[in-house]
């Protein structure tokens, strides 16, 4: 008698669409991408055989935590991107998730940035404070938690090491006359032509060697000058170098010695409760403590410590300024060896990650865990009294107003422009009285008056806002429990209109700026010739203290930011671009030929057809294109 053969294991998945998927997932490495029924990006992972690492997820005998399997299913579609390697994918995975930032992956908080020092890249660099660390501006240090302590690094720095004190850029021609600093022996003075450049760059090794920890040899370095100035009887120079070693010596007194090795280290460490995971790191260069940072992980309350961890460690590494010789863990990581060479790549020398059992890497985790407790209790503390404060602020503005339900989405709108140019228009979003920054949209207002119409404006945003949660757009698929206009009855009036014309029935307020006033529609007091109602509104006043009005005011001030950024940033492109900039298929190397045969855009107007496609590359149909636009914009 044969035997029965065993059923295979069928996927947990009731989607067709995902079934098919499953079934042609290619084995090489790489990353894979879930999405939701809407499009919206759920997770991103990687893996070395992406067939055998999805369909894990899917299998009815893999035992998932409660957020994998909330993951599983949502899951409507899955892409994949096929690399060379486990290293190709380590490095698209975290490019990815830093992009979108799914809410399933277990992230890096991202809601502020950590102050860092620079050391550009000029002919005579400069030491700058800066909050946004990128390659372009140079060799960065940091990050630091204390912004009062960078600038403080920095005033030190500059009293100490003869830099650039006036902050600005030198080309090391001689421009102007030496200032005070220069005769104070506090500037090499490029501005006048009498820096040289192996001084200088002699100057910037040892501020590089400070900030990176390496000291030993700086004190030492400093008082040979200070000595060979007193010899040449130049005691003016050496009381200056006396007063750097004072302020050096002060500066390395804070640095506490954590190691007896000499050594660069990063040590990370995690605590992890129901709240989320908070991560520590200190940094250790030269044997000395020279900063510390707190992270939070989003997402991770129901991932495991070594999880977080692993996530962190991708994602800090991935932009992180400096790479350290040694990276102590707390615990042992699953792709603890994908990720030493990747980290060794970037470093371009070697790096090693240990996870210490005993002696002083253990005593410096245990030392950072303390650190990263205390980190959390702050978070949870000032979370709760966020939370506090927005249950009230809901709370009261609902009942004032009010609401059928409490607004736990509010949406803020204002215009911006100038005498009705480049008119754009704002939607900002706070859930749960917090701003929820992934909901903010922006609209290029396409009304062009003669003159400007704030209302008509208004009307416009508030109906391609709504037309689009009618239409299914899924950047729009929700309703607010309230919209906020920023301004008065004319606004809102306007609003009220574009809504009412499409049948919604959302609640909708007015603040005022002036008196802060509340305008609520009350009652509905006649019919436009459209069969539009006509409302009359009723004035909430209060106190301007209060978390209901703090909430509104709050959100009206960041509708009225997001709309200036976005009329600025569209203001200076126009102001240094030109015309040529916004004609289809014309590229910058075209531009360029087009402004050096005509002399300038109004040369290349009035040039013929024929002239115009004259030029290299041009077609008849592109001149005839470039005619068009340049004379219609002129008309």
């Amino acid at each position: 008698m044969s035997e029965t053969p065993t059923p295979k294991k069928r996927s947990t998945s009731t989607n067709p669409h995902v079934e098919d998927k499953l079934k042609n997932i290619p084995t090489s490495p790489g990353c894979y991408i879930y999405r939701d029924e809407n499009k919206a990006i759920l997770y991103v992972g990687k893996a070395v055989n992406l067939r055998s690492r999805v369909r894990s997820y899917f299998r009815k005998s893999t035992q998932h935590g409660a957020r994998i399997e909330r993951l599983v299913r949502k899951i409507r579609d899955i892409e994949t991107i096929v690399v060379d390697s486990e290293l190709e994918a380590l490095v698209l995975e975290c490019n990815l998730i830093k992009e979108h930032r799914p809410p399933y992956n277990v992230r890096m908080r991202d809601d502020k940035s950590y102050p860092y020092i620079a050391i550009t890249k000029e002919a005579f660099p400069r030491v700058l404070y800066t909050r946004n660390p990128r390659k372009s501006l140079g060799k960065t240090f940091g990050p630091y938690t204390n912004a009062y302590a960078v600038r403080e690094t920095l005033q030190t720095l500059h009293k100490i090491f003869p830099l650039i004190p006036c902050g600005k850029s030198w080309s090391g021609r001689e421009e102007q006359r030496p200032c005070l600093y220069y005769h104070m022996h506090q500037c090499l003075a490029p501005c006048a032509g009498l820096a040289k450049k192996s001084e200088y760059r002699e100057v910037l090794d040892q501020v590089s060697r400070f900030l990176e920890g390496k000291n030993s040899d700086l004190l030492p370095n400093l008082t040979t000058q200070m000595e060979t100035a007193a010899e040449d009887l130049d005691f003016e120079k050496a009381a200056a170098i006396r007063d750097r070693i004072t302020a050096l010596k002060t500066i390395l007194e804070r640095q506490k010695v954590l190691s007896t090795e000499e050594q660069d280290r990063d040590i990370v460490a995690v605590v992890k409760d129901e709240r989320g995971a908070a991560i520590q790191m200190l940094y250790i260069r030269g044997g000395r403590l020279i900063g510390q940072t707190n992270y939070m992980m989003d997402g991770s309350k129901d991932a495991s410590p070594t999880e977080a961890v692993q996530e962190f460690v991708k994602q800090y590494y991935a932009t992180a300024p400096e790479i350290p010789r040694e990276v102590l863990l707390p615990l042992e990581i699953e792709e603890r060896a994908i990720v030493q060479s990747w980290l060794r790549q970037k470093r371009g020398a070697a790096v090693t990650i240990e996870v210490p059992q005993g002696g002083e890497g253990l005593r410096l985790v245990d030392m950072a865990a303390k650190n990263a407790q205390l980190a959390l209790e702050t978070m949870a503390l000032e979370l709760e009294a966020k939370e506090e404060w927005a249950t009230q602020a809901i709370a009261q503005l609902s009942d004032e107003i009010g609401l059928p339900t409490p607004a736990l989405r509010i949406e803020g709108y204002d215009i911006s422009n100038i005498q009705g140019k480049m008119p754009v228009g704002s939607m900002v979003v706070t859930e749960n009285g917090q701003a929820a920054k992934d909901e903010y949209r922006r609209f290029k207002i396409k009304w062009n008056p003669e003159e400007p119409n704030d209302f008509a404006m208004m009307h416009e945003v508030v109906t391609r806002r709504l037309r689009r949660y009618l239409d299914g757009d899924p950047k729009f698929t929700k309703l607010p429990d309230l919209i906020m206009i920023d301004g008065g009855k004319g606004q809102l009036s306007s609003a009220l209109e574009a809504r009412d014309t499409l049948e919604l029935t959302v609640p909708m307020v007015g603040l005022a700026k002036k008196q802060e006033i509340i305008f609520v529609p009350d009652q509905i007091t006649g019919k436009t010739r459209d069969g539009l109602p006509i409302y009359s509104y009723r004035e909430v006043v209060l106190p301007l203290t209060s978390p209901g009005l703090m909430l509104l005011r709050r959100l009206r001030d960041e509708a009225h930011r997001f709309a200036i950024t976005f009329h600025r940033k569209l203001r200076d492109k126009r102001m240094h671009g030109s015309a040529l900039d916004e004609i289809p298929g014309i590229g910058p190397k075209r531009r360029r030929m087009l402004l050096r045969t005509f002399g300038s855009i109004e040369g290349i107007r009035r040039a013929t057809v024929q002239d115009i496609a004259s030029v290299p590359t041009l077609t008849l149909r592109q001149a005839q294109t470039i005619s068009d636009y340049l004379k219609g914009e002129n008309a």
